[in-house]
């Protein structure tokens, strides 16, 4: 049994609602690649969202586990926990939301184990039948669960190194209905994936100001097993396996003021969809490639070619101002091609620090007609951060 319901799904998970105001050649060229549980895509830091989702290079702290769980190797406070909250298309609807928990213990030798909880409720929905009779209503849900490990090395050509390897389980949900059975051929969704990280930084010394950290990370993220929802093995989607590249600079400019600029791009190492059937068994062959062969063949299988292929990346910038170590102001923008999902926006927040608690906001400002799922939505992280004794963490520019 299907369920028109999971079109609407569809739309809340992309985040692509209808515009009014699109140029008719990219309607033409669109192929935006999807993958199922795309909410594990989902940024919930507030401090990486108000700098247009970027993350991979930024200095340590527990919500690192979002983006590049490798930066925790270099966390300075022995432990700590965050809590985010993220309302999702809240301009169309009050129930829907992401919500997280992280916690973090730093072992001796430079080892951190950390792990967190992602919820991803999508609300009361309403099922119905091909012909639009009600089915009744359910509420389906999406989490996922993971564990993280990472280690500092020593400094080789001055960068000091972190990297960090993590597992996690997925669980989704999209046919949970109160008052009707889900029938036989749906079912929830499982599957299990892994994380890869590194991140580098090297200090310099600079004439005029105090000094400069230069920052580097990479990640490759739910490297992991297909997902079906139903009983037919063919119909499996590929899960979000992404592949992200990120470059910052801490200016120190004194005692008091500090400044981060900061880039990501990052790219889906999943098939891009086509309609090529070459065994006539009536599945396109880009959804029958094993998870590896549709990693390496990601970066050459757009139908567009080598141009294809370039669209495919999404970038993000941002700035961080610090004063005094203890208030930041934020600001960052968001690209994505029009072909290939067509976000775009600004974002800016804020944030304070002080002794053992951290509190963090974003505001995304839409800059295109494609809707977003957070525009105009105000976000907030909240962490705590102690060391053994109990007393406070060291503060700074984290």
């Amino acid at each position: 049994m299907r369920y028109t319901a999971f079109i609407l799904l569809l739309s809340l998970f992309t985040g692509q609602l209808s515009a009014q105001n699109v140029d008719n050649q990219d309607i033409i060229d669109a192929n935006t690649i999807t993958t199922a549980v795309p909410f594990l895509r989902i940024n919930p830091d507030a401090r990486s969202g108000a700098m247009g989702d970027v993350g991979l290079a930024l200095g340590a702290d527990a919500n690192a586990i979002f983006t590049n769980p490798a930066r925790m190797a270099l966390i300075e406070s022995e432990y700590g926990i965050s809590m985010t909250f993220v309302p999702w298309l809240r301009n169309l609807v009050r129930d829907v939301y992401l919500a997280d928990l992280v916690g973090y213990y730093r072992l001796p030798n430079a080892q951190t184990i950390s792990s967190s909880m992602r919820y991803f409720s999508l609300g009361e929905i309403q099922f119905t039948d091909n012909q639009g009779n009600s089915l009744g209503t359910g509420q389906p849900k999406e989490f996922a669960m993971d564990l993280n490990y990472a280690r500092a090395f020593g400094e080789k050509g001055g960068f000091q190194t972190g990297v960090g390897v993590g597992l996690r389980y997925i669980y989704s949900n999209l046919s949970v209905s109160s008052n009707v059975s889900s029938g036989p051929d749906i079912r929830p969704g499982h599957a299990a994936g892994a994380d890869v990280s590194v991140f580098m930084t090297k200090p310099y010394k600079l004439d005029k100001i105090k000094g400069m950290d230069f920052n580097m990370g990479l990640a490759i993220t739910n490297i992991g097993s297909k997902m079906t929802y139903t009983q037919n093995a063919e119909n499996k989607d590929f899960i979000p396996t992404n592949l992200g590249i990120g470059f910052g600079a801490d200016l120190h400019i004194d005692d008091i003021h500090s400044v981060g600029i900061y880039v990501d791009a990052n790219k889906l190492l999943v098939p891009t969809p086509d309609t090529v059937d070459a065994n006539n068994d009536g599945v396109f062959d880009y959804r029958e490639r094993s998870v590896v062969g549709g990693m390496f063949s990601s970066f050459a299988d757009a139908p567009g070619g080598f141009k294809e292929e370039l669209r495919e990346f999404y970038v993000g910038a941002g700035v961080e101002y610090w004063y005094n170590k203890q208030f930041a102001l934020r600001m960052g923008y968001f690209y994505e091609h029009p072909t290939k999902g067509a976000r775009k926006f600004l974002s800016a927040g804020a944030g304070v620090k002080y002794s053992v608690f951290s509190l963090n906001f974003a505001y995304l400002i839409p800059t295109s007609s494609n809707r977003n799922p957070l525009d105009n939505t105000l976000r907030f992280s909240l962490l705590f951060e102690f060391n053994k004794d109990g007393e406070a963490a060291p503060i700074g520019v984290q």
